[in-house]
């Protein structure tokens, strides 16, 4: 048996917990965790990084329930404000105050990928969180992750001590050549490590996805929402631990619990319809970019071109300017790049690009459509 083969397959993701007059509505939440409870769900996702959010579980489940009807995850980001191996080892104590849990079912190093990696290696967080297993301060020690297959390869290889992996999967991303979601996934699975889904409705845009890719799941069944679709794409996968669904409401919640409640697998059927919504999302012309920074490499100004192109693309899409910035602030701004405004059209990067993309003009429209009002 695998580990999580006993723990259904919603987890309740604390990212995105409901807000009341700008602060977190805790008694919404407790009903929220009262509700997931009641229909038998278990695994509750939260990290050092997310503002209020251990504290709110701490007084929503921790202080309500007994220890033992509920496993709760969390995460140590030692790539945030953190100078030596004490400030990141004392993530991990204030995730234990703040939640009050006692120890943690599964204990994850938060966002691995690029350069955020390396605080990991250089403060030996790895072994860190092998003492806490062996203290039972830790049950089950994994990594998020988003990167490249490659570099999870690379990761796998080097810890395979790590006893299972969290990723970025929807049927959106499933061939998106900025995240590769199915790559990833089949690195994990080849390493024998079972897999946490997040962002499984793409951060909720593919709860109202574009008007092509709706029809397509209107006709196959009016009363199912968007986002149980791509919900149940991600919970049809084998070699699950749970998926995480970062759920904002009760009317959320419901959706998400009468699309997983006896959830067992897609059906032939429903699985083509999930195909047929993919191919209508991927006829929508974007930015044909594969995030192979060549360009990157050539460009004399450090512009952040495929970090751009990946927000141009969300903008594109999903219609949802917010978003699209929020990549853009990600990708390039907190990678160290400059945004598209400071391109001085020298044409260097499109002398390398290998899928031809008049880049310059690319940068333009960009420039124009998410930093206008900056």
């Amino acid at each position: 048996m695998y580990l999580g083969a006993s723990i259904k397959k919603l987890g309740f993701g604390l990212m995105r917990l409901p807000q009341k007059e700008g602060a977190i509505d805790i008694e919404q939440v407790k009903a929220m965790v009262d509700r997931f409870l009641e229909a038998g769900f278990t695994y509750f996702d939260t990290a050092w990084a997310y503002p209020g959010s251990e504290d709110a579980i701490r007084r929503a489940l921790v202080e309500r329930y007994p220890r033992d009807r509920y496993q709760l995850a969390t995460k140590n980001a030692a790539w945030i404000k953190c100078a030596t191996r004490e400030d990141a080892i004392a993530q991990f104590e204030t995730s234990l105050r703040q939640t009050g849990a006692g120890y943690f079912d599964f204990y994850l190093l938060h966002n691995l990928g690029e350069t955020r990696t390396k605080f990991f290696d250089d403060f030996d967080m790895w072994s860190f969180v092998q003492e806490k297993k062996r203290a039972g301060l830790i049950r089950h020690a994994g990594f998020s992750f988003h990167s490249t297959p490659e570099e999870l390869e690379e990761i796998l290889t080097r810890h395979p001590e790590m006893e299972f992996v969290q990723l970025q999967i929807n049927y959106g991303d499933w061939e998106n050549p900025a995240v590769q979601s199915r790559r990833c996934y089949e690195v994990a699975r080849r390493h024998g490590k079972p897999v946490v889904i997040m962002e499984p409705v793409k951060g909720g845009m593919l709860a109202d996805p574009p008007a092509s890719v709706k029809a397509i799941f209107q006709a196959a069944d009016p009363h199912a929402s968007c986002a149980s679709w791509a919900l149940r794409f991600a919970a049809s996968l084998e070699g699950l631990i749970t998926v995480l669904s970062g759920m904002s409401s009760l009317e959320q919640m419901e959706d998400n619990l009468a699309s997983m409640r006896g959830f067992t697998g897609l059906n032939a059927e429903q699985a083509e319809t999930i195909e047929k919504a993919r191919a209508a999302l991927a006829l929508i012309p974007v930015i044909p970019c594969t995030a192979c920074n060549y360009c990157a490499k050539a460009c004399p100004q450090e512009i952040g071109i495929s970090g751009t192109f990946t927000a141009m693309n969300y903008l594109t899409l999903y219609g949802d300017k917010a978003a699209a910035k929020h990549q853009e602030a990600w990708l390039v701004d907190m990678h160290g790049r400059k945004r598209a405004a400071e391109c001085v059209k020298c044409g260097a990067c499109e002398q390398v690009c290998p899928q031809h993309i008049a880049i310059r003009e690319e940068l333009e429209k960009a420039s124009a459509a998410l930093d206008q009002d900056a």
